[in-house]
Formats: structure tokens, C-alpha cells, sequence
């Protein structure tokens, strides 16, 4: 996402938060430096890492989250538990026309939790086929 997030969705990529390969600082023979990305995970964003990746990297709970499966439900519930007004969205995938649908059942992005609580814990579920006009008008 840090890649192209501030391109795609004019975000700059220090509030950017997801998932980081390992990488080490080397020096070269010529003695020219830089960060090389090295294979493997350090740190894998969902569920229980989420609110960890956001406070590591941003440094303060927001007071908005989004999210569209049960891997989001520790995000959405940890943003909501801090003082103020708060927004916690979460987007059911409904729409297989226009976008990947998901729910209970699919291999990947579940949403059972979230779901099921969402009304109990005061967080805004939207439907996708239903509430949107518009999903993606871009290319994929």
C-alpha cells in the first residue's frame, strides 16, 4: 500500500498501515547505503496487530476506522473504545457484480463477527449492493 497509496487515494504513506516484509540496512562495497528488502514477514496487520500497526506507526488511536471483514473487528474495536465521537464502519461486500463478494462462508475475507455485532457496538454497516451507487469506476 505504501507504494502507491498517495497516488491512488491521495494518502500520504506515513499514515499508511499494513503488513512489512523484513528489510536490513546495507552499506555497499562503494560505500553507498540502503534499506534492501530481505524475503519473509515481520509483521503481518489483521486482527489483534491491527490496533499494534497503527499506534507503532501513527501514534495515536483514531477516531475512524473502516473495515470489511473480521480481520478489521479489533480495529473497529479499539477505535470506538476511545473518548469523544467516534466512527466505526464496517463494509459488507455484497455486491459480486461490481466487486469481490464475501461474507460467512467465503475462503477469504470473512465476516462473521463483525456482522453479528456490529449493531450492538454501534458501528455503521453498510451494504454494499445497497448503498452504493457507485463501487470502483477506476481500471483494475
Amino acid at each position: 500500500m505504501n507504494s502507491f497509496a498517495e497516488d491512488a487515494y491521495n494518502v500520504p504513506p506515513n499514515l499508511v498501515v499494513g503488513s512489512e516484509g523484513n528489510a536490513e540496512y546495507q552499506v555497499g562495497d562503494d560505500g553507498s547505503t540502503v534499506v534492501m528488502k530481505t524475503g519473509g514477514v515481520y509483521f503481518v496487520d489483521d486482527k489483534a496487530a491491527k490496533p499494534v500497526g497503527i499506534m507503532r506507526n501513527i501514534g495515536k488511536r483514531p477516531i475512524i476506522a473502516g473495515g470489511n471483514s473480521d480481520g478489521d473487528f479489533q480495529m473497529l474495536e479499539w477505535t470506538m473504545a476511545g473518548d469523544g465521537p467516534r466512527l466505526g464502519l464496517l463494509v459488507h461486500h455484497t455486491d459480486g457484480e461490481r466487486e469481490f463478494a464475501y461474507d460467512r462462508d467465503t475462503p477469504f475475507g470473512k465476516l462473521v463477527d463483525g456482522l453479528e455485532q456490529a449493531e450492538d457496538r454501534g458501528w455503521l454497516l453498510v451494504d454494499m449492493a445497497q448503498d452504493w451507487k457507485a463501487v470502483w469506476t477506476g481500471s483494475r
